[in-house]
C-alpha cells in the first residue's frame, strides 16, 4: 500500500487504484501522514477534523473514525498496527517508500550529499527526480488550520528545493534551457526573490541582458506597490553586476541536447476528479492511426466555458504520450483570461524555441523566420503539441507544424470553423455531462454514501448545476467543506434563480461560474451581446429564429447571424436546426445582464413584441389546422 500527500490525498492498494474514503476519514488521514511514524495526540486530530466547533462526543467520535477507518484500508484485514493507538494519541506506522512526501525527503537528501562532494550534475540530477514525485500542491483540496498549515510546510519545502535545483543547474551554464522553466515560475510567485534572481542571471547568461534588466525592474515595482518594501540587497547587488555586465557566463558542460534526443514533458499534471467523457477519448484515440500519414492531424475541442475542455485535453494527452516518443508541448494561448491578454503566436513560438534549448543567438529576428525554425525542429517527429484555451484561429496558425508526424489538439470556446475548414481540423463538441457522469463526478467529491443517503437532492443538484462540471464541482466542494450539511441546503439554494448563480461561487476567479461565462460575454459583438442580454428574458425551452427577432426588433435574417454568431461563441446550442437554447445556468447569466444593462422600458418592450409575435403564430398555426 502506498500514499500520496504530495498533490492530492491518495491510498493505493495493491492493485495501484485509488481508494474512497469518507470526508472524516480522509482528514484524519491526511494529519496522521504529515507526521508518519509520530504520535499525534487526540487533541490535535479532534481539532483537525471539527476546526474550532468539536462536539462534546468528539472523543469518541474519533474513536469511531478511526475503526471505520482502519475497515476501509485495502486489503480487508486487521489495520490496527497501521493506525495504532496510543496513550496520547494515533500513530501511523510506514515503511519506506510507502508515503511520496518520505520518498522525496530521501531523494532530497541524497542530492544533498552529492553536492557536498562535489558532483553537481548528479546532484542536480537527483532533485529533478525527487521533484517528480510532486502532482500538484500537498493535500490539494483540503482545508482546516492543521492540514493547511502542513501542506504550507510541505510547498514551501518544494519551491526551496526547485531553487536549489535551479541554482545546480544555473553552475553548470544552462542557461538557455532553464528561461522558459523560470518565466512561469516568476509569474506563479511573483514576489519570490530567489526566482526572480534566478530567471536574471539565466537571461543574463542567455545573452538577454535587457530583459533581465526588466526582470528585476518589475520585481522591483511590485515590491513597492504591494508592500512597500525594496528588492533585498543581494538582489540589488546582482543588479549591479548585471548593469556593468561584470558576471561570469559559465560555458555549459555539454551542448543542448538534439531535439529528438531528449523529450519535453510540459503537460500539467492530469484534474483528480475526471469522470466520464469515454466517447470523446475513443474519438481522440482514433486520430492517432491518421497522424502521420499525409498531413498534420488536429483537433479541436471546443465547448462553453466550465465544460471541460482542458481536462479532457489534458488526460487524453497523458494518456497518448507513449505514442509520441519526442514530447509533448502545452501551452495557455489565454484566449480567454481575466487578467492577461491573449497571448500572441510570437511569444508561444518563443517559448517553444526556449524550451528546446535553442541559444538566444541562433534564433533568429522576426515571428516568421521564427516559425520556420520551430517547424524545421518539428519535422520528422512525432510530437503531441497542446495548444490550450485559444481564442481564434489566427492564434493558432502559425503554431502548426509544417510536416506529418505530429498531433495537435486545440482548445477553444470558440468552434474555430477556418480550422475545420481550411486546415481539416477535426472537430469535437465538448457536451454537457450526462446525468450518471455527472452524479458520478459527485461521488468522487463527497463519497457514495452522502448520495446514497439524499438521492432526491442529488438528482436536484444535477438538474440545477445543468450537467455543467465546473458548476459540479464547486458544488461538491462546498459541500465537502461542511460534511454536516444535508445537500439539500444546497439543492435551494440552487432553487432560487435569483441566487442561483452566487451557489456556485468558489470564491476566485476561476471558480465563479459567473465570471467563467462573462470571459465569453466580454468577447461578443455589441449586437451579439444584447441580443443574448435578451434571451435571458424568454421563458421557453428554445426559441427560433423568428421569435428571436422579434424579440430583439431585428431583421429576421440579421437575428439569424447574430444567433449564429452566439453558437459559435457556445453562448446559446443550435440543437435542431433554426431552434436555439441554452442550459440554465447561462439562462441565468443572460437574465442578471438583462436586469443590469437593459433599460426596464427596453425589458418589456421586448417582451411585448415577443408576446404578439406568439399570438400571431399560435393563429397561424390554428388557420392551418383548421
Amino acid at each position: 500500500m502506498r500514499y500520496r500527500i504530495l498533490g492530492a490525498l491518495q491510498v493505493l492498494g495493491q492493485d495501484g487504484q485509488p481508494c474512497a474514503f469518507e470526508r472524516r476519514h480522509t482528514r484524519i488521514l491526511a494529519v496522521l501522514l504529515l507526521s508518519p511514524n509520530q504520535v499525534v495526540g487526540r487533541d490535535y486530530l479532534i481539532d483537525a477534523v471539527w476546526d474550532e466547533t468539536p462536539p462534546a462526543t468528539a472523543g469518541r467520535q474519533l474513536q469511531n473514525c478511526i475503526s471505520n477507518l482502519r475497515q476501509h484500508l485495502p486489503g480487508g484485514g486487521d489495520w490496527k498496527h497501521v493506525i495504532a493507538a496510543e496513550p496520547t494519541g494515533y500513530r501511523i506506522h510506514l515503511d519506506s517508500g510507502q508515503l511520496d512526501a518520505q520518498v522525496f525527503e530521501a531523494g532530497v537528501a541524497a542530492a544533498r550529499q552529492q553536492q557536498a562532494t562535489g558532483h553537481i550534475s548528479d546532484a542536480a540530477t537527483k532533485l529533478r527526480d525527487a521533484l517528480a514525485l510532486w502532482q500538484g500542491p500537498a493535500l490539494a483540496g483540503m482545508t482546516g488550520r492543521a492540514i493547511e498549515a502542513g501542506s504550507a510546510r510541505l510547498n514551501e519545502q518544494r519551491l526551496a528545493t526547485l531553487e536549489d535545483c535551479l541554482e545546480l543547474e544555473l553552475r553548470q551554464g544552462r542557461y538557455h534551457q532553464m528561461v522558459g522553466e523560470l518565466i512561469e515560475l516568476v509569474s506563479a510567485h511573483p514576489l519570490r526573490e530567489c526566482m526572480v534572481g534566478l530567471l536574471m542571471r539565466a537571461l543574463h547568461g542567455s545573452g538577454r541582458q535587457s530583459e533581465a534588466l526588466r526582470a528585476y525592474d518589475d520585481l522591483r515595482k511590485r515590491l513597492a506597490d504591494q508592500l512597500g518594501l525594496d528588492p533585498s540587497q543581494q538582489l540589488q547587488e546582482l543588479h549591479a553586476s548585471i548593469l556593468r555586465n561584470a558576471i561570469p557566463i559559465v560555458a555549459s558542460n555539454s551542448a543542448p541536447v538534439p531535439i529528438g534526443q531528449t523529450a519535453l514533458r510540459q503537460l500539467p499534471a492530469p484534474v483528480r476528479h475526471f469522470v466520464g467523457r469515454d466517447a470523446a477519448l475513443d474519438e481522440l484515440d482514433s486520430l492517432i492511426a491518421a497522424a502521420g500519414q499525409d498531413a498534420v492531424m488536429i483537433s479541436v475541442i471546443h465547448g462553453t466555458g466550465g465544460i471541460g475542455k482542458t481536462a479532457l485535453a489534458v488526460r487524453w494527452a497523458h494518456r497518448a504520450a507513449p505514442r509520441f516518443p519526442d514530447g509533448q508541448l502545452f501551452v495557455n494561448l489565454r484566449g480567454f483570461d481575466p487578467t492577461r491578454e491573449p497571448m500572441t503566436p510570437g511569444e508561444a513560438i518563443r517559448g517553444f524555441l526556449d524550451a528546446f534549448a535553442i541559444p538566444a543567438d541562433q534564433i533568429p529576428v522576426g515571428v516568421d523566420a521564427q516559425a520556420s525554425l520551430y517547424r524545421t525542429l518539428l519535422a520528422e517527429r512525432r510530437m503531441l503539441i497542446v495548444l490550450d484555451n485559444a481564442r481564434h484561429v489566427d492564434q493558432v496558425r502559425p503554431l502548426l507544424p509544417g510536416s506529418s508526424g505530429c498531433l495537435v489538439i486545440v482548445t477553444s470556446r470558440n468552434e474555430l470553423t477556418g480550422l475545420v475548414a481550411v486546415e481539416g481540423a477535426h472537430p469535437l463538441t465538448l457536451d454537457l455531462l450526462t446525468a450518471p457522469e455527472a452524479r458520478h463526478l459527485l461521488a468522487s467529491h463527497l463519497g457514495r454514501a452522502r448520495l446514497d443517503a439524499e438521492p432526491s437532492a442529488v438528482d436536484e443538484l444535477v438538474a440545477r448545476c445543468a450537467r455543467l462540471p465546473l458548476a459540479l464541482a464547486i458544488i461538491a466542494a462546498r459541500a465537502a467543506a461542511h460534511p454536516t450539511f444535508p445537500l439539500a441546503t444546497f439543492s435551494a439554494e440552487l432553487a432560487d434563480a435569483q441566487r442561483r448563480l452566487d451557489a456556485v461561487d468558489g470564491g476566485d476567479q476561476f471558480t465563479q461560474v459567473r465570471s467563467v461565462f462573462s470571459w465569453s460575454y466580454q468577447r461578443l459583438s455589441t449586437q451579439a451581446a444584447h441580443l443574448f442580454r435578451l434571451l435571458g428574458l424568454h421563458r421557453g425551452p428554445d426559441i427560433t429564429v423568428a421569435a428571436a427577432a422579434n424579440l430583439a426588433g431585428l431583421p429576421f435574417g440579421q437575428a439569424r447571424q447574430l444567433l449564429s454568431d452566439l453558437a459559435r461563441a457556445h453562448m446559446v446550442t443550435e440543437h435542431m436546426m433554426g431552434r436555439y437554447a441554452f442550459h440554465d445556468l447561462l439562462s441565468a447569466y443572460a437574465t442578471e445582464q438583462a436586469q443590469t444593462y437593459e433599460a426596464e422600458t427596453e425589458r418589456r418592450a421586448a417582451v411585448h413584441r415577443l408576446l404578439i409575435y406568439d399570438v400571431h403564430a399560435a393563429a397561424a398555426a390554428d388557420a392551418l389546422l383548421t
